[in-house]
């Protein structure tokens, strides 16, 4: 059957030479596949190699084993329908480079107590939403202030903007989806130019933190009826959708979309996943979709 392998690397670390090529393509041949022709959408930064492979998962090992150092991302997939018509991202991780909740913890002296409850709950060892609440809890009485002086140190993930941005050049909708706070999700939607964003709601009164979070909670299932949602509405099925996160509450949304991507992620979401993002930016995305870097807008 026909596939085509993408390959991407970080040029400030690791340009795509020859003789990584050439390591790829020996990989592909000892899985029993083969390799077709060349076809540079980034000179060397983002390779597609076409290619004839029986069992797509045993040549993906094989690339994996024979590249195991280098900093290099890849994905093995058919080539129809590589270009998605809907983006659903996740925000604390994955658009931005923190968690925006353990980074507001900072401000009432708990940020190492929570961040290690953030952890755990991004690995899937507990529950997302009861983590969420106990979290919260322990911010009753922060002033709202600390809202504003966490978003403005908040900076956007390397790529984040040019992917939003080119994916809705091309016809694409675009939505920010967060287990956060639509505090920072709104800010975070008009400066990367998402369509929508959804998140949970902080509840604040006489401009301090009361402690909770308005129900329902914004959660792994939550996340994944936004895809189908979302899906329904503009006709198209989940295959045509790319998802991205980095955590446990994310699986859902990635397991069911057509480009489900963990991006820098945890463990288990990583093992779990059918595509990776280990080593490079936002733009391997727009790169596993096909696009050429003169597309690229942002």
């Amino acid at each position: 059957m026909s596939f085509v392998l993408t390959l991407i690397a970080d040029p400030a670390r690791q340009s795509l030479d020859a003789s990584l090529i050439e390591a790829a393509e020996a990989a592909l041949a000892d899985s029993g596949a083969t390799a077709l022709a060349r076809d540079w959408l980034a000179e060397g930064t983002a390779l597609d190699i076409a290619l004839e492979a029986n069992d797509p998962a045993k040549a993906e090992a094989s690339l994996r084993d024979r590249l195991a150092g280098a900093p290099v991302d890849m994905a093995i997939q058919k080539p129809d329908g590589r270009r998605k018509k809907l983006l659903l991202a996740d925000m604390d991780s994955t658009i931005v480079t923190s968690e925006t909740l353990d980074e507001l913890a900072a401000y009432a002296g708990l940020k190492d107590k929570i961040a290690a409850i953030t952890a755990r709950s991004m690995n899937g060892e507990i529950d997302f939403a009861t983590a969420l609440r106990e979290r919260v809890a322990m911010l009753k009485g922060l002033s709202a202030d600390a809202l504003d002086k966490t978003y403005a140190q908040v900076e956007l993930t390397q790529g984040a903007r040019t992917l939003v941005q080119t994916m809705r050049a091309h016809g694409a909708h675009t939505a920010l989806v967060s287990g956060g706070f639509t505090w920072f999700t709104g800010k975070v939607r008009e400066r990367c130019g998402f369509h929508l964003d959804r998140a949970n709601v902080l509840n604040v009164e006489a401009g301090v933190l009361t402690g909770t979070v308005a129900e329902p909670i914004l959660d792994r299932d939550a996340k994944l009826a936004a895809l189908n949602e979302l899906s329904a509405e503009l006709a198209i099925g989940t295959q045509a959708a790319v998802t991205v996160g980095d955590g446990a509450n994310d699986l859902a949304m990635l397991k069911a979309a057509g480009l489900g991507v963990a991006f820098r992620a945890k463990p288990i979401v990583a093992s779990e996943a059918r595509f990776r993002v280990d080593h490079t930016d936002l733009t391997s995305l727009l790169y596993y979709q096909g696009y050429r870097k003169d597309e690229l807008v942002g």
